[in-house]
């Protein structure tokens, strides 16, 4: 959730477009989002946006140098996926204050499809297999906007994609950790490196682990009593100072390297690659749109355009692949960067274009610098901020409201931990198919009595014996839709209470029932039959316009034989209905 004081008091108010301007002008703007913004820039909010931007790229900045170590290629990549995405997404995307780079489940994922398709590469051959990863990523996300297929990301539930990202921060953590000891070890499955690095523990570099240590808690200690100040920027600067004053490489702490200063040169991508990559891809298109537009829609202020999803599919699509063309990582809309920008006060993406900027001025000053990071600097910021990733809470709130959605989250968390990340993520869209399928299989249906004294029918219970019934009457009520999966369950469902009750009339409220295809009017068809040849009869209430037209003209013998006169408004009419026509006895035990 955004904090209230992060938004900004008032939103940008934008001028109405001139007559003169006609439609071309509406059209251009609707192509390019950056034309609407700057069109009704306000000065005043020229400083606040600098300041917004200078202050997220010393976020952004250090972080995407980690992230690149995640996927295991050279930092400067970081800093290309810092750079270009984010200059091209100013221009084309639609959230005014979006931060785009890379974010910890990308750079992960990343890390996956690299390790399946070109293990043990040369930093040559690694370069253009993360060139022709990023391009293949954004050619799926620029065919999903032209499909308009926005509406896919709806397809991984809150608690599953809880599950796959709290598995995601405790692989990366488990990834990082031998930096932080100084030591070395092959890449295998999770508890293959879990293992390991057990047992390497012990080999442990002193040094490295020291400044390991005190690099973790000045990041917390920031980000506890100083949280809006740049702590990954501070980390950085003083794991530079420790690393050149104390003389640390000498001790043994590795540090990252040439870092080649310069503009991005273009990289191409290798085609032959294709078929080992686009599995990686799909997954990281996947969850790149997915985070895009949740931190889109999460950080837009009131009066401020929602982004809209197949907008966002087409900005970080083209954005992506300009970068991937330099050699940068696949990329997205980060949560954390996008808090600093919406804090600060930023109200456009002229925030962004001075993220972009500000990483384009440290690829071409500041390479000598960088070079002397200590790996386990970078490493630190990479731990720090995956573990935010795993939240115990949204697991116990889980657990507090309804245990089946705890079992989708647990099992996209298992299927990361020991299928690894790639399957993972292939584990959370199965998962939530399965619990939209199993949701719609299962639709309930019950009993509904009259509350006394109102023309209120609720389902019966033992909490309210008082309900009102009418004798020789039973009130069903379905809710969700019936298909051909669900229609046998409905129908199962309802024998036992129709056979408690031996009635005169069923009554079906329909009222909860969306939708009603052709298998499911078979088979009530075939329900009313049997219902006729026990002598009593099936009525339908409070059907909604499209179901009561596909009933109506449903060529089965469920339309012939209810026919408008055994179909009513609500079940209200349908009671008065039947009292009309069936007087009832005196009997004893409450009756309407």
């Amino acid at each position: 959730m955004v904090p209230v004081d992060s938004r900004p008091t008032s939103a940008p108010k934008l001028a109405s477009p001139s007559p003169e301007e006609g439609a071309g002008g509406e059209r251009a703007r609707a192509r390019l989002p950056v034309l609407e913004w700057l069109r009704g820039y306000d000065r005043a909010w020229l400083v606040t946006d600098l300041v917004a931007g200078l202050t997220a790229a010393t976020v952004v900045i250090p972080k995407a140098m980690a992230y690149a170590t995640i996927a295991g290629v050279p930092v400067q990549v970081g800093l290309y996926t810092a750079l270009v995405p984010a200059l091209v997404y100013a221009v084309v995307g639609g959230s005014r204050v979006l931060s785009v780079s890379s974010t910890t489940t990308i750079a992960i994922l990343t890390a996956s499809a690299l390790q399946e398709a070109v293990h043990g590469a040369s930093p040559e051959r690694l370069l253009v297999a993360v060139a022709t990863l990023s391009v293949l990523v954004c050619a799926i996300l620029l065919a999903a906007s032209v499909l308009r297929f926005g509406f896919v990301a709806n397809f991984i539930s809150e608690p599953v994609l809880a599950g796959f990202k709290a598995a995601v921060g405790v692989v990366i953590v488990v990834d990082q950790l031998p930096k932080l000891f100084g030591v070395h070890l092959g890449k295998g499955g999770f508890l293959h490196d879990l293992y390991h690095l057990a047992v390497a523990a012990r080999a442990a570099s002193l040094p490295t682990l020291a400044l390991s240590l005190s690099l973790a808690a000045l990041l917390l200690l920031f980000m506890r009593f100083a949280p809006k100040l740049p702590a990954p920027l501070v980390a950085v600067a003083a794991g530079i100072g420790a690393s050149v004053l104390l003389r640390l490489p000498e001790a043994g702490v590795k540090t990252v390297g040439v870092v080649p200063a310069g503009l991005p040169s273009p990289v191409w991508p290798d085609l032959s690659l294709l078929q080992a990559l686009w599995p990686g891809a799909v997954g990281i298109a996947l969850m790149s749109f997915t985070e895009t537009i949740a931190a889109g829609r999460a950080f837009a202020a009131p009066g401020e355009p929602r982004p809209s999803a197949n907008r966002e599919l087409l900005a970080t699509g083209l954005g992506g692949l300009a970068g991937g063309l330099v050699g940068a990582m696949p990329s997205g809309g980060g949560t954390s960067q996008t808090a600093v920008t919406r804090r600060m006060g930023a109200r456009t993406q002229l925030a962004g274009l001075v993220i972009g900027f500000t990483a384009l001025a440290a690829l071409l000053v500041l390479g000598p610098v960088l070079s002397q990071i200590p790996q386990a600097t970078l490493a630190v910021i990479v731990i720090v901020y995956s573990a935010e990733l795993v939240s115990l809470k949204d697991f116990r709130a889980m657990a507090a409201i309804r245990r089946t959605e705890l079992v989708w989250a647990i099992t996209a968390f298992a299927g990361v931990l020991f299928l690894g990340t790639l399957r993972g993520i292939l584990v959370a869209v199965l998962v939530s198919l399965l619990a939209l399928a199993h949701q719609d299989q299962n639709p309930r249906v019950y009993e509904v009595r009259r509350k006394p004294g109102t023309n209120v029918f609720r389902r019966r219970t033992d909490a309210h014996p008082e309900d009102e019934a009418v004798p020789g009457l039973v009130l069903l009520r379905v809710e969700g839709r019936v298909f051909f999966a669900n229609a046998e369950r409905v129908i199962d469902a309802m024998v036992p209470i129709v056979e408690r009750a031996d009635p005169a009339v069923i009554v079906l409220d329909c009222s909860a029932v969306i939708d009603v295809e052709y298998s499911a009017l078979k088979m009530m068809s075939q329900a009313e039959e049997r219902v006729r040849q026990h002598g009593a009869e099936l009525w339908l209430a409070a059907l909604n316009p499209e179901v009561r037209h596909v009933v109506e003209r449903a060529p089965l013998a469920l339309g012939r034989a209810i026919g408008r006169e055994r179909m009513f408004y609500n079940l209200e009419d349908a009671v008065a209905h039947f009292r009309a026509r069936c007087p009832a006895p005196e009997a004893s035990g409450r009756a309407m």
